[in-house]
């Protein structure tokens, strides 16, 4: 079976918002990036403990699940240079507090890939030191009974297949999160000069799935950025991909994660908009978005729970 979630920062800031707009498309749970509670905004594993508290409860007024934690650990913005501490701190306080809330999926990568100024790959990667890391972050939450799922995104573990191969071999049970839109936006190490494609990336990452997040795009050159789409409207093959998923009878969530009107990484399409203007923007885009998907599934046979 098929549950449908979505990453619920992408449709509003506010705790409030994000609900409303599971409610409205029907879902009962968030896969929880980012929040705002009371005049206060960040990642659900940082965010003070009185104010993670009152999130607790107010999920639970609303009756509304944590799916899984969108975390913070070894992401895009994070060096492989900086010090262990810093994501042993934030494992220390992702832990209990997924435990509180009943989620069993925590977002990770392996750290952004070191580049030289000019925006080029160095040579030198860490691949040592990022694997004894990942084998510890897994571990960590393994023994606490959770499960990792390391994103192909902008980070060394997602640079290719190949380096999809490398790190699921050198982690052995890490599972992974595949998202369908990143491809379409990142550098293929194993055929340079190309972005990557996203059924042979699929493909690579299918053996250790244990979740998956949809987004698409297109790559236009002349900006040299993704413009990002509705599902199935873009280069990420998501159609054919949720074919797969059905045909082989993936069992688990799918989470959206649009990206058409905001973009947490770069130029978002809707940065000339007023806040009132953005803000409806994000809500009425994310709504579209997962009502999108709902239809592709359910005209693709799917099974959804």
């Amino acid at each position: 079976m098929i549950k449908l979630t979505g990453i619920a920062d992408e449709a509003g800031a506010s705790l409030d918002v994000q609900i409303q707009a599971h409610q409205e498309l029907g879902w009962d749970s968030i896969e929880c990036r980012a929040v705002e509670f009371d005049g206060v905004k960040g990642n659900l594993h940082e965010i003070p403990d009185a104010l993670f508290d009152k999130v607790v409860a107010h999920l639970a007024e609303k009756n509304m699940k944590i799916s899984g934690f969108g975390s913070l650990i070894g992401n895009w913005a994070k060096k492989i240079t900086d010090d262990f501490s810093i994501t042993e701190a934030e494992i220390s306080r992702a832990i209990p507090r997924m435990q509180k809330l009943g989620a069993k999926l925590i977002r990770v990568m392996s750290y952004a890939v070191c580049k030289d100024d000019s925006g080029k790959d160095l040579e030198e990667q860490f691949a040592p030191e990022r694997i004894k890391r990942m084998q510890e972050i897994n571990k960590r939450f393994a023994d606490a009974g959770l499960t990792v799922v390391h994103e192909n995104c902008m980070n060394w573990g997602g640079m290719s297949p190949t380096y999809v191969q490398r790190m699921a071999e050198a982690v052995p049970g890490m599972k992974w999160v595949f998202d369908t839109g990143n491809p379409v936006f990142i550098d293929d190490r194993d055929r340079p000069g190309h972005k990557q494609d996203a059924w042979a990336m699929y493909q690579a990452i299918k053996p250790f799935m244990a979740h998956v997040h949809v987004k698409d795009g297109i790559w236009d050159t002349a900006k040299n950025d993704a413009v990002y789409t509705y599902p199935g409207e873009g280069e990420g093959q998501t159609e054919r991909i949720m074919k797969d998923l059905v045909e082989t009878g993936y069992n688990g969530y799918i989470s959206i994660e649009p990206h058409v009107a905001v973009v947490f990484h770069g130029a978002g399409a809707a940065d000339d908009l007023s806040p009132e203007q953005k803000a409806k923007e994000q809500y009425d885009s994310y709504i579209k978005y997962g009502r999108q998907l709902e239809a592709m599934l359910k005209k693709l046979g799917a099974n959804l729970g």
